[in-house]
């Protein structure tokens, strides 16, 4: 079985100077890009040309496809820009802040009796009380048990319907529940829904919050019942997009 050296800053969270991991420790948190992708109502889905695939004019195989999207769809990574004038673009965010141990955050009761719960300061309370406090460059992942739901958009997004926004029900973060995020001085947040900010929002403040205070949002963050309250470390890499307000991104988590 083959198996991966980790350094520096895992390193560091597992307090030993040299792991070796077994590679089934790692999760991977992303959604493939396909036809079933969710994106944002209003956004451009993600589409694929196989414009070259098979032989090519020597008879020797050659594929190369085209592909077009949204920067916001499937799993990935608002930069601040989308929501807050003058902070970082995608290709900014420095690399340290796209790391981190994850503090999973499980609001999946609550979720299952009001689809569109907003992730509570109590929440967070509770959870640091279980499992101790949130540590500053954290990672917070709020676990709604959406992930359940993909790929159908009828119950993901709590309506199918191309092009329009205006009924959509999900779980995400209250506003003052992204501020007390911010007072923690996590380094990013991610959720397993369509956006930071619940489906019926219209301000979308838990965005504006997070970004204003130049903190990257992760979303339609995968398979989060794999990972535990604490100890894991995530690491999301998106796309380097110069000016970018976001990007499909990868994201695995080491457990610990």
């Amino acid at each position: 079985m083959s198996l991966l050296r980790i350094t520096c800053p895992l390193v560091l969270l597992l307090g030993c100077k040299s792991p070796v991991l077994n590679e089934t420790s790692v999760i991977d948190l992303t959604y493939a890009f396909d036809e079933n992708t969710i994106y944002w109502p209003t956004a451009e889905g993600f589409e694929l040309d196989k414009g070259r695939w098979g032989p090519n004019d020597l008879g020797l195989w050659y594929a190369s496809n085209e592909i077009s999207c949204s920067e916001h769809g499937g799993t990935h990574m608002d930069a601040p820009i989308h929501f807050a004038e003058g902070r970082r673009t995608a290709e900014a965010v420095p690399i340290e802040q796209l790391m981190g141990e994850a503090c999973v955050i499980d609001v999946r009761e609550a979720c299952a009796r009001d689809r569109d719960y907003r992730l509570a300061v109590s929440d967070i309370a509770l959870h640091e009380l279980e499992y101790g406090p949130i540590p500053e460059g954290a990672v917070v992942l709020v676990h709604t048990g959406w992930g359940r739901y993909w790929p159908e958009a009828s119950k993901y997004l709590g309506s199918s319907e191309p092009g329009d926004a205006g009924d959509l029900h999900f779980p995400g973060i209250s506003e003052d529940a992204a501020r007390a995020l911010v007072e923690r001085q996590i380094d990013l947040v991610g959720i397993d829904t369509a956006s930071l900010d619940a489906g019926p929002s219209r301000r979308f403040m838990a965005h504006r919050v997070l970004a204003g205070a130049d903190i990257p949002g992760l979303e339609n963050v995968a398979h989060l019942e794999r990972l535990p309250p604490r100890g894991a470390f995530l690491v999301a890499l998106p796309m380097k997009i110069a000016e970018g307000t976001g990007g499909p991104c990868r994201i695995v988590a080491f457990l610990p």
